[in-house]
């Protein structure tokens, strides 16, 4: 604390997420939740704030907040700004406010640790390393004002400078924050791609693949990610009113993805503080209703190969935060509609099964408005994601490793082994071994290979297809060791696949 004339100055430092808040010097922090920071800031004086932050998620997001509170004191007053559809569905300033409102209590997170959890509908916690004295005499020592708008929240930090400056309210606390260290076993860094039939059985896999061989790297906000880079996501057959599983693991829910569907779907009128929504992108940002020319387009014309929206405005993404969803696909083969979509940056712990979610009831959507324009009868095919930074920001790691230990396990027993390579029987005829490749599906042979030695025929297989999955074929050439066994010793065995190999009834 320093004195400038008549002023009182105050200094406020964050422990945690430094270069992701705007300084003052005043004794109010403010809250904007999703609403851009320097929406707020371009409309105070230094003198009149402590500090001003966004505030995402009430599960990530309150715990370090509550912690650098802890180490300024000097912090009196609080405002928390709700005013964004994107507040409401998240829940964070809310949620913040319960912890003011209605205290906390000792209890579980998310991932099963003892925790102090917020006396609130909306889930949020903070360590238990953090003295419940501590969060008391917080709660005593700071008057909290929430707003609903940009106007209002500025009016009120505006009030509260006009209180002349007290001391403040303890000596600042630090208190030890607990840290992950993931295991990263070797992989391929770029080039990816997973398969599944849900949105959520797709994310188990994803989230599995990232945590498994991911990149650690450093973020833009103080922290860091695993990341794969370009992952290729097919979702195949998610129904109509979504999967949800029972019990929920995914991070999201119904409801607030009824919410996030409009995003989407609908324009949203400009909004300060409010950067876009992908509705407003694809309806109006560019002068013209992208998803309705897109549908125009394939009624005339059902084979184009030119429907493409655009999220990314050339002119302006060198500014702060541009859309992280750049482009979207729309294709029909064979009466079947697909979408592909491109994300330059995706967080897939947090963010995936919602633009998924989003993503399908666009691609329905388009699916319904050609049928109902059109003699077509159009079934709807996959959803495809590309997502060049595939990750997972660090303070989910935990999260991410309960649900591969509950879910990963479960997901790959429940695989039918259908793969799109076809399928081949292996049979040992007149001194060699024969493998017959046969299609998906009608079982037409459309290859055929022999030889004497697994090695011989397994490097056959895989040059000649390269999309064979992965447990196909590590079942191929344990087949192929069989029958190269039976073969060497052919008077004594007998080969048949998917059975143990037997001794001739004739040798004893």
């Amino acid at each position: 604390m320093t004195k400038t004339g008549q002023a009182t100055q105050f200094h406020y430092e964050a422990r945690h997420k430094p270069n992701q808040l705007i300084y003052g010097n005043g004794q109010t922090a403010v809250i904007t939740g999703w609403t851009v920071k320097s929406a707020m800031a371009k409309h105070l004086h230094p003198q009149e704030y402590a500090v001003i932050g966004q505030l995402y998620s009430p599960t990530r997001g309150i715990n370090l907040l509550i912690r650098n509170l802890l180490y300024n004191p000097h912090v009196h007053y609080l405002v928390v700004l709700n005013a964004t559809k994107e507040d409401m569905n998240a829940g964070a300033g809310s949620c913040l406010l319960d912890f003011f409102r209605n205290g906390f209590e000792k209890g579980l997170c998310d991932t099963g640790k003892l925790c102090w959890v917020i006396n609130s509908k909306i889930p949020g916690y903070i360590d238990i390393d953090v003295k419940a004295s501590a969060l008391e005499k917080l709660r005593q020592s700071i008057k909290w004002k929430e707003a609903k708008s940009i106007t209002e929240a500025v009016n009120q930090v505006k009030s509260f400078a006009l209180i002349e400056p007290v001391e403040p309210w303890g000596s600042g606390e630090t208190f030890h924050m607990p840290t992950v260290v993931p295991t990263v076993l070797p992989g391929q860094r770029y080039g990816h791609r997973i398969e599944g039939k849900t949105i959520a059985e797709t994310w188990v896999k994803i989230i599995h693949l990232i945590k498994t061989t991911g990149t650690i790297r450093p973020t833009a906000y103080d922290g860091q990610w695993q990341e794969l880079i370009d992952l290729i996501a097919i979702v195949t057959s998610e129904p109509e009113n979504f999967y949800f599983p029972e019990p929920n693991y995914l991070p999201i829910d119904p409801s607030f993805i009824q919410e996030y569907i409009s995003q989407i779907l609908d324009d949203a009128p400009k909004q300060e503080g409010v950067k876009y929504t992908y509705g407003q992108r694809l309806r109006s940002h560019f002068d013209c209703d992208q998803i309705q020319l897109c549908i125009d387009k394939l009624v005339a014309d059902i084979n184009s190969a030119r429907v493409v929206m655009s999220l990314w405005d050339v002119g302006h993404e060198s500014t702060d935060s541009p859309p992280c969803l750049n482009h979207i696909w729309v294709r029909i083969v064979d009466n079947e509609l697909s979408i592909t979509a491109t994300f330059r940056s995706n967080d897939m712990f947090s963010a995936w099964c919602a633009n998924a979610m989003g993503l399908r009831a666009l691609q329905r959507h388009i699916r319904d408005e050609i049928c109902r324009r059109s003699t077509h009868s159009l079934k709807m095919g996959p959803l495809i994601t590309i997502s060049q930074s595939a990750h997972i920001y660090d303070d989910c790691w935990e999260n991410a490793e309960k649900v591969i230990q509950s879910q990963y396990g479960k997901i790959c027993q429940q695989r039918d082994y259908a793969d799109p390579t076809g399928s081949f029987v292996i049979t040992v005829q007149e001194g060699k071994i024969l493998v017959e490749q046969m299609t998906p599906g009608s079982g037409e042979v459309v290859n055929c290979y022999s030889g004497k030695s697994a090695k011989q025929l397994y490097q056959q297989i895989a040059a000649n297809c390269p999309g064979l999955q992965v447990e196909h074929a590590m079942y191929l050439g344990t087949e192929l060791q069989k029958a190269q066994l039976a073969l060497s010793i052919e008077q004594e065995f007998i080969y048949e696949q998917d059975k143990p190999i037997r001794i001739r009834d004739t040798v004893r």
